[in-house]
């Protein structure tokens, strides 16, 4: 009896060994086969591991080397919306790392690239007093172009995946020029126009200008009610590269790759007459005759509130709202993109070379890219610069984290900007400011 039951349990867990095996064999075959026909299951998983080993194993050297720091982070102090950001960044900081962010405000980025260009000059290639620096295309390439940027750390940070890189030219491209990972994405903006909905009323020979053509037939009917910024200002340089590009838009195919390219001495006249021409009809109809330009944008929103001006621009869209709610913008402004496109940017923080704290500096780039500091930075009451972000690399909760209210009614409505126009080449900047000034600079 007892070995009637032994031979019946031992033929029970025979037939399952045996079967566990072939299930063994089965998984394994159809792996095998898989992993040969698609030889990333196995090269690639092994050198995924491998990198992200090596990537998360330098992060943590950089967290421990960033930690109880100094950040000196030179960024324009024009805005007081973005001042009050940086500070709230600086708190994050320094409750994370301990790290002292003091911003170093700035009237232009030219600055901190003249101070970085000087320290070079004096041999001074690790005691730099520019650990992070607010940086624009311009001053990218001209920083790039004299070797004075940290290389190859911003793609290594660990939110700059959020930013889907290989398939966001965005990021890893500044005004055409690659960035090598040489800049951090803060934010992105786009040219908005604002207007008086009293003044501009819809009615005939009143209607909102929507495009670059409708706006020189606005102006002229409407004389004195428009202006721009002179040159180099920021803004009134804006104003200039979205004419110009805009005005290029039937050009042929050979003329519009210029604009991609540096200005040479060749191309600079059959690239700029078009802005040229426009400017010459548009400039008498101008506020005071196209004969004297405001300085900055600040001073064309003080004109708007003080109604001479009917009509104005912006690189930042959240500053009309806010300037509403402050009382130096009238309850009446609305804001609108133009149809026939925005010229649009992605910001971004850049490294010198010789700074002083550079894994602080990375530290709080990576920061700066998190989606609680981009979801707080693009609140319509605290900045409302667009966040860098793409929303499908992101979790459900900190999808939530962009969730706004109802906004202003003189914000810029949502999706409003259809067409974005991409940056010209750098190079251009300098060439439409001294043809600018040799055109109309005189009586400035």
């Amino acid at each position: 009896m007892f070995a009637i039951k032994f031979w019946q349990t031992l033929t029970r867990y025979s037939f399952c060994c045996v079967a566990f095996c072939v299930c063994a064999i089965v998984n394994l075959a159809v792996f095998s086969s898989t992993a040969f026909a698609n030889p990333a299951i196995n090269s690639n998983s092994k050198s995924n591991l491998v990198i992200n080993t090596q990537q998360g194993s330098r992060w943590q050297q950089v967290q421990t080397l960033g930690r109880n720091q100094d950040v000196y982070f030179y960024a324009w102090g024009g805005d007081a919306q973005i001042n009050a950001y940086i500070q709230w960044a600086a708190q994050q900081v320094k409750t994370k790392y301990n790290i002292n962010l003091v911003h170093v405000k700035l009237s232009d980025t030219s600055e901190a690239v003249s101070r970085v260009l000087a320290e070079k000059s004096a041999n001074n290639n690790n005691q730099g007093s520019v650990d992070l620096m607010w940086i624009n295309g311009a001053n990218f390439a001209t920083m790039s172009e004299h070797s004075l940027l940290l290389k190859e750390w911003a793609n290594k940070l660990p939110y700059f995946a959020l930013t889907d890189p290989a398939n966001n030219p965005a990021v890893t491209f500044d005004f055409g020029l690659p960035t090598n990972g040489m800049e951090a994405p803060w934010g992105q903006a786009s040219l908005t126009f604002y207007y008086d909905s009293i003044a501009i009323n819809g009615k005939a020979n009143n209607k909102l200008p929507t495009t670059l053509n409708e706006l020189l037939n606005w102006s002229a009917q409407n004389p004195g009610r428009f202006s721009y910024p002179k040159p180099p200002d920021f803004l009134g340089m804006s104003f200039l590269k979205y004419a110009l590009v805009v005005l290029h838009k039937h050009s042929s195919e050979n003329i519009k790759a210029q604009l991609n390219q540096p200005a040479t001495t060749k191309n600079t006249a059959q690239v700029l007459n078009p802005l040229w021409d426009f400017l010459d009809k548009l400039h008498p109809t101008l506020w005071r005759g196209g004969t004297h330009f405001m300085q900055s944008g600040a001073q064309m929103r003080r004109l708007v509130d003080d109604t001479e001006l009917s009509l104005a621009f912006t690189f930042s869209a959240p500053e009309v709202p806010a300037a509403v709610k402050r009382y130096d913008l009238p309850n009446s402004i609305r804001s609108y993109a133009m149809s026939d496109g925005s010229l649009s940017n992605t910001h971004f923080v850049a490294i010198p070379y010789n700074a002083s704290h550079q894994q602080s500096a990375q530290l709080v780039a990576n920061f700066l890219m998190s989606p609680e500091a981009q979801a707080e930075k693009q609140k319509a009451h605290i900045w409302g610069d667009k966040s860098v972000l793409i929303q499908s690399t992101l979790t459900p909760d900190q999808q939530t984290l962009f969730k706004t209210a109802k906004p202003h009614p003189s914000a810029l409505p949502l999706n409003s900007i259809k067409r974005t126009l991409s940056e010209p080449h750098p190079s251009w900047v300098n060439a439409i400011m001294q043809g600018w000034q040799t055109r109309y600079g005189v009586s400035q």
